[in-house]
């Protein structure tokens, strides 16, 4: 029932992105070493939203739709553009320690979105 009102949906695509953005830093610190190796991130998710046409447009819900997309589509990942070391690798340390306090607060954004939502339909229910 949660899954077809908007507001939660976006709450679950900020929430899988937050993940994604996680894997992406987690492989950048595992590969912090690894010669030639060229740091990655994703696509904000204010970019991913626009791509999926701001996420509230059409949108199949069957598979035989004609119109809409078929589901969210997983964010890009992207090489950053940093200065690399002598071998080549492209990773810092610290650039990712500071990507991933931002992946937790949007992380513990989303929830906060989607707690605030149960929040509301509690109350409208007379039991909040």
């Amino acid at each position: 029932m949660l899954a077809k009102i908007d507001y939660f949906r976006l709450a679950q695509s900020m929430a899988a992105h937050a993940g994604t953005r996680q894997a992406v830093v987690a492989q950048n610190v595992a590969n912090a070493d690894t010669p030639g190796y060229k740091a990655r991130d994703t696509a904000s998710f204010a970019d991913t939203l626009a791509a999926q046409g701001g996420g509230f447009g059409l949108r199949a819900t069957r598979a035989r739709h004609l119109h809409g997309a078929a589901g969210p589509a997983a964010p890009a990942i992207i090489a950053t553009g940093r200065q690399n070391d002598p071998n080549g690798n492209g990773v810092t340390i610290e650039e990712e320690m500071l990507r991933a306090v931002d992946v937790k607060r949007q992380h513990d954004r989303a929830l906060a979105i989607y707690r605030s939502g149960l929040n509301v339909l509690r109350a409208s229910l007379g039991k909040g």
